[in-house]
């Protein structure tokens, strides 16, 4: 499964598509050098396979290839980063 990207504006998300449906998703909205994640949603049939945090990682990736700092709002994102040690050089202050 590949994870694609759609931006619009300030506003985005990175997604994973299954026959034109999203069935998995994590939003985020930029303002200025941050990054705030807003929602995680992953589709019953994918649960438990890794995919949400495959979803966080790839935020990961994106703020550091964009020198963006993370808010995590969602309860999910917040709780990937805080116990993957290796992500949390992108969390704001």
């Amino acid at each position: 499964m590949q994870i694609q990207t759609d931006e619009h504006g300030a506003k985005g998300a990175f997604f994973i598509e299954q026959d034109g449906e999203w069935i998995a998703e994590m939003t985020y909205r930029k303002s200025g050098d941050r990054m705030t994640i807003d929602h995680t949603e992953v589709d019953e049939s994918l649960q438990g396979k890794g995919v949400g945090k495959d979803l966080v990682e790839a935020g990961v990736k994106f703020a550091r290839e964009n020198n963006l700092k993370i808010v995590a709002q969602c309860v999910f994102a917040k709780k990937v980063i805080d116990k993957t040690p290796e992500f949390q050089d992108v969390l704001a202050d």
